[in-house]
């Protein structure tokens, strides 16, 4: 041990003490900033699949190979990043004696082989993610890049310690194998063998790229100590907790139903709430639930919910990852007033610090912090807002964000809750929804239709349509649940009575509600009006129960044509008592297609697109047997480029189908432009929002002559009865 080894001994300890202080510190004011959130006990088990999910997820990255040029690179990095830790920590003996390694496996071919991939892979994979984070830099593309936005200093930080640490790696090992020092067969150290072949025996490089090694380190862990929102460092560490705790057990994305309204850990009873004690969504920072918190501080900033979202693709101000960005930035400025004690109620008077000492404990507080403290939670530039009103009510709620997320951030869960305290507290909202919000109160539907018209649709059918009159027959087998859009609107009708013929084709016994249905409160509940979903909900829940009142689970079972009744059916009214087997019209019509109860003959000759619903697809994961049926009809499939869990979302979701679209190019327009892309002559979908929106936007390219008068839009069951052979008139079902 010489004097260069004592010397840079002593300061790589020295640095390190001050460095792993201060990482301490930091973690536990990280820790401390997160539980200033709400309480979710939602989160505490079951351990085993929630451990599984962990593992599968970091160990073969399986949300990360959503994008497959970038997932090799980063689990490269991942990997030298925690057993490279191992290699770091062996640094510090190696700066003070340089043939130092780890007592037993430092011998080892196997060990040695293992950091040497290590090495190579942690250079090569972090000059592989710059030279992406190059390729799609914004300043080539303005609105397509998915790093628009991102802080790329922190991001080529980041990177660069990647490859140093890297190089750090290989370089100890290449002067020992030049020094002697290292007795590996060549299997083992393929790169550093060689390569220590060509350099110079000097123990001392060894301690001087041991140095490096450790400092590198070290640098990174007192730079992020002073970052707290530096997500794409500090997801190296929240990462596994925020998978941990994501909202499905079972390893599911945070989709389908929406999380319930909580207050302080307990589903919201409105019957006795009171908003001055209890939490109606997300009015402020620490309305957030912990996991929110969590969600804020560990976006990566990749961008990739950004480069999904169809409000972005479209010249929205609103992208997810900016959302999460500017809620954390927030969080963390506002965090030491709220450690403090203080509170503000709905008013802004400060009634959290109070005493004769009130004014000495606010003069403790960073300026900063009480200025932040005094921002609103959604507010435009005059009001110096958090989150900008256009970018709250912008979002369709399609889920492409919490698809995308390779850290299992939930963006819908924490838009929603926005919205609900606009809705419910602030009553601020676009104009358009209040009409929707009194239809749905007093008339049951978005639309304000009479519920005597529910069966309007009936009409022109060469079958009588069954209603329930109050005693289920023994011989139904399926409720058909035609929703407001299948009742009311026109071209929706179509769908509804296309799939009654062929249920009746197949001698499928259905029933129908008729003035007993509602809407089943998703638009309310999206646009985040809770009081009034729930009540809707429970009406119908207390109908159906009724309804199959003395049916066994296994045969209470209702088909839908609406992807979004079918979500709120299946996932959503459980929460209120209400379990039933939902199916959707096109999972029903392929499984009889399949079983020969409906034989499709006289296969059309066309080239057919199929949408992917969002509410069936993404929130729900059905997209194989509208395909499926689709190809039983004869066509051909056309994909867009976007389709299954990538599709872009018609806009009507979100409540935006009764919201005027008036920034930007119109989604509806954009994703027909998609489908005209695939030269088809029928766009075909399996939800009736779908089929409106798609329709209007083919209607408005046709007024331009940039579509053929011939193409149409049409629901998947329209394109089966066409195909399907009409046997001798049956008499009418009873």
């Amino acid at each position: 041990m010489g004097a260069l080894q004592v010397t840079l001994g002593v300061i790589g300890v020295a640095v390190s003490v001050v460095a792993w202080g201060m990482f301490a510190a930091a973690v536990l004011r990280q820790v401390r900033t997160i539980r200033l959130g709400q309480p979710d006990p939602t989160r505490n088990g079951p351990f085993l699949p929630r451990l599984a999910t962990l593992v599968k997820e970091f160990a073969a990255h399986t949300r990360m190979a959503k994008v497959r040029t970038v997932a090799p690179w980063h689990w490269l990095v991942m990997w030298g990043f925690l057993i490279g830790s191992l290699v770091l920590f062996e640094a510090y003996g190696e700066v003070f004696v340089p043939s130092w390694h780890w007592p037993v496996i430092g011998d080892w071919a196997v060990w040695n082989l293992l950091t040497e991939i290590l090495g190579v892979g942690t250079v090569v994979g972090g000059v592989a993610l710059a030279v992406i984070r190059q390729l799609n830099h914004p300043r080539r593309a303005d609105r397509l890049s998915r790093f628009a936005g991102s802080n790329f200093k922190q991001a080529y930080f980041v990177e660069a310690v990647v490859i140093i640490e890297g190089l750090g790696i290989l370089g100890v090992k290449v002067f020992k194998e030049a020094s002697g020092l290292e007795n590996q067969p060549l299997w083992a150290n393929f790169v550093t063998a060689p390569l220590g072949h060509l350099l110079p025996a000097n123990p001392d490089l060894v301690s001087v790229m041991a140095i490096i090694k450790l400092l590198s380190g070290m640098i990174w862990l007192a730079v992020v100590s002073k970052n707290l929102t530096m997500g794409v460092a500090w997801h190296r560490f929240s990462a596994f907790f925020n998978i941990y705790f994501k909202r499905e057990d079972d390893g599911a994305v945070a989709l389908g139903a929406l999380r319930p309204m909580m207050s302080a850990g307990k589903p919201l009873d409105f019957e006795e709430a009171d908003p001055e004690k209890d939490v109606f969504g997300a009015g402020r920072i620490e309305d957030f639930s912990w996991k929110g918190w969590l969600d804020f501080s560990t976006c990566t900033e990749c961008g990739r919910c950004q480069s999904q979202c169809p409000a972005w693709n479209t010249g929205k101000p609103l992208s997810p990852k900016l959302v999460i960005t500017q809620l954390r930035d927030h969080a963390y400025a506002k965090a030491p007033y709220l450690m403090a004690g203080g509170r503000k109620d709905m008013a802004g008077d400060e009634i959290g610090i109070v005493g004769d000492d009130a004014e000495a404990r606010l003069a403790k507080i960073d300026v900063l912090a009480l200025a932040e403290s005094g921002r609103p939670l959604i507010g435009g530039a005059e009001e110096f807002g958090v989150i900008d009103p256009d970018v709250l009510w912008s979002c369709t709620s399609c889920g492409a964000c919490v698809e995308q997320c390779p850290v299992d951030i939930e963006h819908v869960d924490h838009i929603v809750d926005m919205r609900r305290y606009q809705v419910l507290i602030e009553s601020n909202f676009p104009t358009e929804l209040g009409g929707m919000f009194k239809n749905l109160e007093n008339k049951g539907n978005p639309w304000g239709q009479n519920a005597k018209d529910r069966l309007a649709w009936t009409e022109g059918l060469p079958f009588e349509v069954p209603v329930f009159d109050g005693e289920l027959a023994a011989d139904v087998e399926y409720l058909f649940w035609v929703g407001c859009a299948g009742a009311f609107e026109d071209r929706a009708k179509k769908t509804t009575q296309a799939v009654a013929e062929l249920l009746y084709n197949a001698d499928v016994k259905f029933t129908v509600l008729g003035p007993e249905e509602t809407c089943t409160g998703d638009p309310a509940r999206r646009a985040g009006n809770e009081f009034l979903f729930q009540m809707l909900a429970q009406q119908n829940v207390e109908v159906l129960n009724t309804v199959f009142e003395g049916r066994e689970p296994g045969k209470r079972k209702i088909v839908v044509t609406c992807a979004h009744c079918f979500n709120t059916l299946a996932n959503e009214y459980p929460q209120l008592g209400g379990t039933f087997e939902v199916v959707h019209h096109t999972q029903l019509l392929n499984k009889l297609v399949r079983e020969k109860r409906l034989v499709p003959v006289a296969p059309i000759a066309e080239d057919v697109t199929y949408h992917d619903p969002c509410y069936l697809g993404r929130h729900n994961k059905v997209y194989d047997a509208p395909r499926e049926l689709v190809g039983a009809t004869g066509a051909e499939l056309r994909e867009m480029p976007r389709h299954g869990d990538r599709s872009m979302c018609c806009g009507a979701g979100g409540a935006r189908m009764w919201m005027e679209e008036r920034i930007g190019k119109r989604i509806n327009v954009e994703r027909v432009d998609e489908a005209l892309g695939t030269a088809p002559t029928k766009i075909a979908t399996g939800c009736p929002f779908c089929r409106v929106m798609l329709s209007d936007g083919l209607t408005a390219r046709k007024s331009e002559q940039a579509a053929a008068d011939h193409v149409e839009v049409v629901d998947v069951a329209q394109l089966l009865l066409a195909a399907v052979k009409r046997g001798e008139e049956k008499p009418a079902q009873v």
